[in-house]
């Protein structure tokens, strides 16, 4: 069964720093594409962060420069690094392949506020 645990987030105020992770088991996450979603409150899902099966990555250009996505293929996990953050990026994060093709998991909830 495929399980996909998000973790790290938060309330953190603007200029600060969070770093989520996501624990993969149930497919060989070592082969696939991983990416970081987020969706914020009325808005549509979208992708952030993309990292390929061997390290190249892409941002969306709303975080890039500030987000760094890594991922560990000893451990099945991704990670995502979130610096300078804005209110803007308030939202439920998610991690799932780079094409969505898994069940989503749970989540989690990254607030930027003062």
């Amino acid at each position: 069964q495929v399980q996909l645990v998000e973790s790290g987030g938060g309330l953190v105020q603007p200029g600060g720093s969070l770093r989520l992770s996501c624990a993969t088991s149930g497919f060989i996450f070592g082969i696939n594409a991983m990416a970081w979603y987020r969706q914020a409150p009325g808005k549509e899902r979208e992708l952030v962060a993309y990292i390929s099966s061997v390290g190249d990555t892409n941002y969306a250009a709303s975080v890039k420069g500030r987000f760094t996505i890594s991922r560990d293929n000893s451990k099945n996990t991704l990670y995502l690094q979130m610096n300078s953050l804005k209110p803007e990026d308030t939202a439920i994060y998610y991690c799932n392949t780079a094409t969505g093709s898994r069940d989503w998991g749970q989540g989690t909830q990254v607030t930027c506020s003062s």
